[in-house]
């Protein structure tokens, strides 16, 4: 099997991250886990989120904490094996001014480079277009940054799922 990237994408508590988890699996035993959330701080809501991740990861896979706007660019060159990547929010959200074209074309470089040297790549991102309009200038800014990034990926990524309600639709390609 050549290498691919797997984008999966859905809301929140939607299963994504079950399901990429369930994709990176099948890419062989050992995988690196790059987490973009940050850590959990006195959060003891996002602490058990984190946690439950934590214990659904096989103990042959490398976690690597990327945090929120950390040089994930960096980590997924410097990974040899296949990667789970989970995922583009938490980095985005961390990124000055929610990043810039730069950082979105360094990270699908990135993902296409790996691509080419035998690496598949599993990336996790929110679907954020589908909810309700964000009220403040910050939310809408998020949601556009983060919604142009799932469009650059997309039309990168070899295979597109969206999980809706813990159900996965495999999206076509993309419109012209």
């Amino acid at each position: 099997m050549s290498a691919q990237i797997t984008l999966v994408l859905g809301g929140a508590r939607s299963g994504k991250s079950e399901l990429a988890e369930q994709f990176a699996a099948g890419l062989g035993p050992a995988v690196a886990y790059l987490a973009t959330g940050a850590p959990p701080g006195d959060d003891p809501e996002w602490a058990r989120r984190i946690d439950r991740h934590r214990a659904r990861r096989p103990p042959t896979w490398t976690t690597v904490e990327v945090g929120p706007g950390g040089d994930l660019v960096q980590a997924l060159l410097d990974a040899p094996q296949p990667v789970l990547l989970d995922s583009l929010g938490t980095w985005v959200a961390g990124l000055p001014g929610f990043g810039r074209d730069q950082d979105r074309a360094a990270l699908c470089q990135a993902l296409a480079e790996r691509r080419s040297a035998g690496r598949s790549t599993v990336v996790v991102s929110e679907e954020v277009g589908l909810g309700v309009h964000p009220s403040s200038d910050a939310g809408r800014r998020f949601r556009d940054a983060l919604g142009e990034l799932n469009r650059h990926v997309a039309q990168l990524a070899d295979t597109v799922q969206l999980v809706v309600a813990g159900r996965m639709l495999s999206l076509g390609p993309a419109v012209p």
